[in-house]
């Protein structure tokens, strides 16, 4: 919505949107044709794949360019000669991820990760698709282009770090490490510092988020708009990137280390290849080791007790940020080539399109 989206509609195109927008409490952005649709939890997914279906193919009629961003949506995409090309955003890889989705039982994380490699051998062959990160490419037989998950720098410098709060932003689980989340909370609360965790989180970790809340050691404030999200992020001590070490996150960068340097928030990172490089390599942070919260409550602490360090660590994150992972620099690019394949099928010349992401 805040890049792809935003980029359409500021290039002229007109956009349909398919997204559980009353399951979010989202309210539409203006200028936005937006249909609501049931989100899918857990193992409960048929009624949203239906919905996502019959919405798909109403508005695939009066549209230029389908855009999907979910493995499962594949699976409710038009068939036959006669519809408009068609594009899978890749922005995971999906049979790595199985793992930390504990819903599934045992046998189909088994079962699975062929169909899904099937799955996107059968889409490259049917669609036009954009991957995330460059290691996706070695998932298919083809090149495509990456469009990363950049995010949108503030062009001056946000408020510096301060000391009284650390924040997450992002989908709470347990393998985006909500449980080390919460036991950091309890052992800084005692130090004053308080811990903010923005984001939905999955339903087996809801009670342990409001216990916590209730026990007054955090704040949890559920689902945040993205660039809503982000302003809450900013003045903050340390942003937090504890993420497991599932296959799924060994190859990409989290799109929250970005964000939290955006803001000028030194980060703390668990040492994922990617996070790890670029925090190390731009001395933006701090790296602690995957699940030790005694680490990452003094990696806290330190930076506390030392405001030049953090004043700087932020400044460099910033600077990063700012040179290479501002969105708009990529923008032009992927409105360009959503075009490209639109104005290849169409024969007719670039306009402003009728383009349906969901």
């Amino acid at each position: 919505m805040h890049r792809q989206i935003r980029a359409l509609l500021d290039a002229g195109h007109e956009v349909t949107y398919i997204a559980p927008f009353t399951h979010c409490n989202v309210t539409p952005a203006p200028g936005l044709r937006a249909v609501d649709v049931p989100r899918a939890v857990g193992r409960r997914r048929r009624r949203a794949l239906s919905a996502a279906r019959k919405a798909l193919r109403r508005a695939a009629k009066e549209s230029d360019l389908i855009i999907v961003h979910d493995i499962e949506l594949l699976l409710a995409l038009p068939s036959g000669r006669h519809h408009p090309p068609m594009v899978w955003d890749v922005h995971e890889d999906t049979a790595g991820a199985l793992g930390a989705k504990g819903y599934l039982p045992e046998g189909m994380r088994v079962v699975m990760p062929p169909l899904i490699r099937w799955a996107e051998a059968h889409a490259e062959r049917r669609m036009h698709l954009i991957l995330a990160e460059d290691a996706y490419q070695d998932r298919f037989t083809r090149r495509h282009p990456v469009v990363r998950n950049t995010t949108y720098v503030p062009p001056a410098p946000p408020k510096p770090s301060g000391a009284d709060r650390v924040v997450y932003v992002g989908h709470l689980s347990a393998a985006r490490g909500a449980a080390e989340l919460i036991e950091l909370a309890r052992r800084l609360a005692p130090h004053g510092v308080r811990t903010d965790l923005i984001g939905a989180a999955d339903v087996a970790i809801r009670p342990m988020l409001r216990d916590a809340q209730r026990e007054g050691v955090l704040d949890w404030y559920g689902y945040v708009p993205n660039r809503h999200a982000l302003r809450m992020a900013e003045g903050a001590l340390a942003g937090l990137s504890l993420l497991h070490d599932v296959p799924n996150y060994r190859q990409s960068l989290p799109t929250k280390v970005i964000e939290y340097m955006a803001r000028g928030v030194p980060v703390i990172t668990t040492p994922l290849p990617l996070a790890a490089s670029m925090v190390g390599r731009v001395d933006c942070g701090t790296i602690v080791p995957f699940g030790d919260v005694e680490a990452v409550a003094q990696a806290v602490l330190r930076l506390r007790e030392d405001p030049e360090r953090r004043a700087a660590m932020g400044a460099r994150g910033y600077a990063e940020a700012l040179n290479h992972y501002n969105w708009p620099d990529q923008a032009a690019e992927f409105v360009a080539q959503l075009e490209e394949w639109a104005t290849a099928t169409t024969g007719v010349p670039a306009r402003p399109r009728r383009v349906l992401p969901v």
